[in-house]
């Protein structure tokens, strides 16, 4: 895939009318979206789909909750999906973040977003959303499943994406190492690392690989090959305050882009992992290479 900052990617996309998805959200494009060239980074665009989830509103599940009749518990991210298809910028003013619910399970639901501006399509993403009690993941009340019907997409569901395999868990699994401290600015209202910030963490990972790859600390600015995919699972909560690790490996390469492998590591425990796509861009051979997912490993 080429990468979307250097302009607009023709994009097919079928059904964006009110029954393809099905909630629409306006959202202005705003500073601290932008990245390093100007374009709306990935985790600007992250924050804009996490912006609609929160306004698509369960009235049936708000009342039940407010009554008293489902508590106590904590809504929390199982996994989130966030693409950039093409360049998004200030000049786009307000952007249209269109979603709907692809899945319903027993204890868990996935929502699907596509992002406009205009009539471009220019990203895309989904979050699958757990409701957990003290004891673990609750059942869904025939509340919030009413809720959630009225919402569901009339959009195919994607395919179904194969979970990351144990080996994505253990440390020695990955090629490189990069420390984070958490900062209580990472801490939400669920009193862990909020996933935003997690998703930052990845990107500060990618942007640490790069400078070790090119050398560049002493002798200019770090190449800008942010990704511009990410499909994140939790594992674990990250929580303030800690010290961590991030392991990156080099899965694939696929002419101008690099696909990546990546986890976040307290200790020896294993706490999420991730898939990234983002451009090859001043990456040197031989970096790319010693990186490179072993032939063998386990995919």
């Amino acid at each position: 895939m080429p990468d979307p900052t250097t302009g607009p990617i023709v994009v097919e996309f079928t059904d964006n009318g009110e029954a393809g998805f099905p909630t629409r959200v306006d959202v202005r494009v705003r500073q601290g979206d932008l990245g390093r060239d100007g374009s709306v980074s990935t985790i600007g665009m992250a924050r804009w789909l996490e912006d609609a989830r929160l306004r698509v509103r369960m009235r049936r599940f708000e009342r039940l909750v407010g009554s008293g009749g489902f508590g106590p518990l904590r809504i929390l991210l199982a996994g989130q999906h966030v693409e950039r298809l093409a360049r998004a910028d200030r000049s786009d003013g307000i952007v249209q973040v269109r979603s709907g619910v692809r899945r319903i399970g027993r204890s868990s639901f996935t929502i699907g977003h596509a992002v406009f501006a205009g009539d471009r399509h220019v990203g895309s993403g989904e979050a699958t959303i757990v409701l957990a009690g003290p004891e673990g993941p609750r059942a869904l009340p025939d509340e919030l499943i009413a809720d959630l019907r009225d919402v569901q997409s009339a959009e195919p569901d994607q395919a179904t994406v194969a979970r990351p395999g144990a080996e994505r868990q253990q440390r020695d699994h990955y090629a490189h190492f990069f420390p984070l401290h958490a900062r209580i600015g990472d801490v939400d209202i669920n009193d862990h690392v909020n996933f935003i910030s997690l998703a930052g963490w990845y990107d500060e990972a990618v942007s640490a690989f790069a400078l070790k790859a090119t050398g560049t600390r002493d002798r200019g600015p770090v190449p800008d090959l942010s990704p511009w995919s990410y499909r994140i699972h939790y594992t674990g909560e990250v929580t303030y305050p800690g010290d961590y690790d991030i392991g990156i490996l080099i899965r694939s390469l696929d002419g101008d882009s690099v696909h990546y492998e990546m986890g976040v590591f307290r200790d020896g425990t294993c706490l999420g992992v991730a898939d990234a796509v983002g451009a090859r861009g001043e990456l040197p051979a031989e970096w790319l290479e010693a990186s490179l997912v072993q032939p063998g490993t386990a995919p």
